[in-house]
């Protein structure tokens, strides 16, 4: 698919690096070559993963297996205070990268003392310098994509994408005007923590061990009970055309206009797994049972 008004052609998933760091770094490696074995090419990372990690590991990677579509990001908080500190934060991420140049490079956040108009300003000149292949931001609100839009627009660039958390279990994007305005403004949605943290996987139960660190206290498992139906019908629905609930859930979102997921990667093996997400169609009357069942979220 092409992402955006850019005109760029990216795999209609991707893989989200964010757990890539140096005790993960064997698995890592076998499901980036694993994602590329499969036609997923977009590798999204982050400066703050890992303090660097990520960055590090996809590098790493991408040099002795060319064809990735690398992705990163500029965190804005909590000390970069002026406009400038854009580029300096990029030389950095393109040392870990060991690249010349960034394939999509996206605000992390719009939480920063420095105006929209600004950072897009910054992240024109180095589109225009080489250094950038094409601009994106993250957790941006409808208004804040439309400043944004415009801001690059006046220079002559679009705005690539806008990712945030979109999954059957967090559907605030289509209500809070985000996914609508992606639409129109031509603006690639690309989804993270599309499986909910593993909670549209199915691996977990009412009564049963609870998944690791944070995630127990996110809001679909502290409510595992209520979100039994849904995946009752992900399983139903999954046997039908011989996938994993988790499967149908990322078919569910890959499906929709300009929407990219990008699910995370441990290993091989479930690297696997997320792109054969891609070689089903849902039909019509199973899309309204997903929607009806997760209307709340």
């Amino acid at each position: 698919m092409k992402l955006g008004a850019t005109g760029i052609d990216v795999s209609r998933l991707g893989v989200g690096a964010m757990p890539w760091n140096r005790k993960t770094a064997p698995g890592a490696r076998a499901a980036f070559d694993a994602s590329i074995d499969t036609g997923i090419t977009l590798v999204d990372t982050a400066e703050i993963y890992g303090r660097g990690q990520s960055e590090r590991l996809v590098g790493r990677f991408v040099r002795t297996r060319p064809g990735a579509f690398v992705a990163t990001k500029f965190a804005p908080l909590p000390y970069r205070l002026r406009a400038g500190t854009l580029a300096k934060a990029l030389t950095g991420s393109l040392w870990r990268l060991q690249l010349e140049r960034v394939d999509l490079y996206q605000v992390h956040w719009p939480y920063s003392v420095l105006r929209i108009e600004a950072l897009m300003e910054a992240l024109a000149d180095e589109v225009e310098a080489g250094r950038v292949g094409a601009v994106g931001v993250s957790n941006y609100s409808a208004d804040q994509m439309r400043r944004a839009h415009a801001a690059l627009a006046r220079r002559g660039i679009p705005l690539a994408s806008n990712q945030v958390n979109y999954s059957l279990l967090h559907r605030a994007p289509e209500r809070n005007g985000v996914l609508q305005t992606c639409r129109e403004l031509n603006v690639a949605l690309i989804a993270y923590t599309p499986l909910a943290s593993g909670a549209l996987t199915g691996k977990y139960r009412p009564g049963g061990p609870p998944p690791d660190g944070y995630r127990r206290f996110t809001r679909p498992f502290r409510r595992l009970a209520t979100i039994q139906p849904l995946l009752g019908e992900l399983e139903r629905i999954g046997g039908k055309h011989g996938r994993t609930a988790g499967q149908v859930a990322l078919n569910w979102l890959a499906r929709q206009q300009l929407v990219i997921p990008i699910p995370g990667a441990k290993d091989a093996a479930q690297a696997a797994s997320n792109a054969a997400a891609l070689d089903f169609d849902l039909a019509e009357d199973e899309v309204e049972g997903l929607d009806r069942l997760s209307a709340g979220w």
